[in-house]
């Protein structure tokens, strides 16, 4: 018998792999009218990040009161690795205005602010080890808690 090149579906060692199944699995598995989400019941929820406005002498002291605060004998582990993250932020805002300036320069016009305010963005634990600060200057602290959270 002549082959014309394609597998016939006896000699195919894939069969599965040939044919969809009727269903996808586990549909037909979740009771009618209960909504599912991503994240299993229990799980953590990931942090929310929420954007901080803040201009280039804003991000200066913020940096400086980091830095500061992470030199120090007195500051908790944990919140050290949350100020690291802050000041990685602080890198992230201005590496991200570089690559995509658009959407920043928008709100900036919108709200009427100057060229050099960019969105720091912190989750509540990074805000909270930046807030237990001591060296955090009151109006950037003012201006932090300010925010809706």
């Amino acid at each position: 018998m002549p082959r014309t090149g394609s597998v016939r579906a006896p000699d195919c060692r894939y069969l599965q792999r040939d044919r969809l199944p009727a269903q996808p699995p586990g549909a037909g598995d979740v009771p009618e009218g209960l909504q599912l989400s991503a994240l299993a019941a229990g799980d953590p929820t990931p942090d929310v990040l929420v954007p901080y406005w803040l201009a280039a002498p804003a991000r200066a002291a913020l940096a400086a009161a980091v830095r500061t605060g992470m030199s120090g004998d007195e500051v908790h582990p944990v919140a050290a690795i949350h100020l690291a993250d802050v000041l990685t932020e602080l890198h992230v805002a201005m590496a991200r205005d570089a690559v995509w300036p658009d959407p920043a320069a928008r709100v900036r016009r919108v709200a009427g602010w100057d060229d050099d305010v960019l969105p720091v963005r912190l989750s509540a634990v990074e805000l909270e080890s930046v807030l237990s600060l001591p060296e955090l200057p009151e109006a950037l602290r003012t201006a932090l808690v300010r925010v809706p959270r």
